[in-house]
């Protein structure tokens, strides 16, 4: 069990081609969305990945995979902690744990157990926008796989006594995870600072505070209104193929009843944002300064045509690996920095956002290493970039989805994460032809509409002063 948010990865359409499948950060106890238009008689076919809809709802895509006899069987629930009620941060994930609880017909840990005797992995992570569970499993075994995820999909026994000890782990796994860690506890901050409005702003493990009083009773009531299967995507990928799959998914999943039709993802959206802000926080156990710059950006979802593949680009190019500019001209060349870089995250069903970080090496000083990002991000909104630089960051990426395909579990996390967050199978398909058509002059236009000082979070990480006798 995970949580996806800030900490070892964010997810965006770009980072999932790249590298979903590996970027799902926090270790838990063991870490408008438009629905795919084929009907329920039909599959739609796209570059041999099928998806069809079961008679409840309950969305399908299957990827098909014959080099080895292997299957990742994953469900998603397009609920996350940006969905949940106010005072109630954290139910989402707690959810999560409670899924891998008894029902009357299976016992808590007995599909563990199958599941590592044959070899297989399960695992399930949660995000501000989804939730997914997965198991990766011989092709014989996905028929038990469907039963069984079909089953606690609707039938989970919560009771007071399996309640109370999973959310003293939950609470336990905050303590371990983000209250020992000073990056992770900047993290929540900065991220409480570029969202001042939408629930973005709650981290998706929830605040402690709140998570101490989740309760059977809130436990029942975000089962009962999000866990059912027209609120779900199915995703199969490996050796199978669409019939076979089709045929499974009507025996298990269509015969769980169609859950009440869930109003459109409407959160609190964010007011005009026209003011830097600064978070600082000293601590003893830091020992090399650090910073973060943030800004509030539009999303795949959110975006106007073309602008989110021209941020995806733009984080590449400025920070986005070791031929980056930030990473060449700080710590390749002049030795400023230990570390730098740039990401986009993108994929979110809401606003999205664009950071860089860094750190200095040696005698080097923080604001050195801040000053020297700035002026790379000043010298795109104003120079642009050459089209030999876009060309190399876009033949990255478009190579990266190249090698995604070579790895079923990542396509099943790029498919699932993008549908459950408002794009189509579609679109998804068509990302790399998209990219292809973003220009020189759409890097510098985004960078210079978007990437303004006045309007970002900086977050700093220090040392704790030394005491003066």
């Amino acid at each position: 069990m995970a949580l996806n948010n800030s900490g070892r990865g964010r997810l965006r359409l770009g980072a999932a081609l790249l590298m979903l499948s590996t970027a799902l950060p926090f270790a838990a106890s063991a870490d408008n969305a438009t629905p795919i238009s084929a009907p329920a008689t039909t599959t739609a076919e796209s570059n041999g990945i099928s998806s069809f809809k079961l008679d409840n709802g309950m969305e399908v895509v299957v990827i098909p995979d014959h080099r080895a006899p292997i299957v990742t069987h994953m469900v998603w629930y397009k609920v996350g902690s940006a969905d949940e009620p106010a005072g109630k941060s954290g139910i989402a994930h707690f959810f999560e744990h409670l899924m891998f609880k008894g029902t009357a017909k299976h016992k808590a840990g007995e599909y563990a157990a199958r599941i590592a005797a044959m070899g297989g992995s399960e695992n399930a992570f949660t995000s501000d926008d989804f939730t997914a569970y997965y198991q990766t499993v011989p092709p014989e075994a996905l028929p038990d796989m469907m039963e069984y995820e079909a089953d606690r999909m609707r039938n989970l026994i919560l009771t007071d006594a399996v309640i109370g000890p999973e959310r003293d782990v939950v609470l336990e796994e905050r303590r371990m995870r983000i209250e020992t860690s000073p990056e992770a506890l900047l993290s929540e901050e900065v991220e409480a600072t570029l969202y001042q409005n939408h629930p973005y702003r709650v981290p998706v493990i929830g605040w402690m505070h709140e998570i101490e009083k989740l309760n059977r009773t809130d436990a029942v009531a975000f089962y009962d209104q999000y866990y059912a299967p027209n609120n779900a995507i199915l995703v199969v990928a490996g050796d199978v193929d669409a019939d076979h799959v089709r045929a499974l998914a009507e025996k298990t999943y269509g015969q769980v009843r169609r859950g009440p039709d869930l109003p459109p993802r409407l959160r609190p959206q964010e007011p005009e944002q026209n003011t830097a802000r600064t978070v600082t926080m000293t601590d003893a156990r830091v020992t090399t300064p650090s910073y973060s710059k943030s800004w509030l950006v539009p999303s795949y979802n959110t975006a106007e045509p073309g602008e989110a593949e021209a941020l995806d680009l733009l984080s590449e190019i400025l920070g986005g690996g070791l031929r980056s500019r930030i990473y060449q001209a700080l710590v390749v060349k002049s030795g400023l920095a230990s570390s730098a870089g740039a990401y986009f995250n993108g994929s979110r069903l809401d606003e999205g956002s664009f950071s860089v970080y860094g750190a200095p090496r040696g005698t080097a000083k923080l604001e050195e290493v801040q000053q020297a990002v700035d002026a790379e991000i000043a010298r795109i909104a104003t120079e642009g970039v050459d089209d030999q630089e876009l060309e190399a960051a876009r033949n990255r990426f478009v190579r990266s989805m190249i090698f995604a395909r070579d790895n079923q579990s990542s396509m099943a996390n790029i498919y699932g994460a993008s549908l459950a967050t408002g794009s189509t199978v579609q679109e998804i398909d068509e990302w790399p032809e998209r990219l292809k058509k973003v220009t020189a002059a759409d890097i510098q236009r985004v960078a210079a509409k978007y990437i303004k000082a006045g309007n970002a979070v900086t977050g700093y990480l220090l040392p704790a002063e030394p005491v003066q006798n």
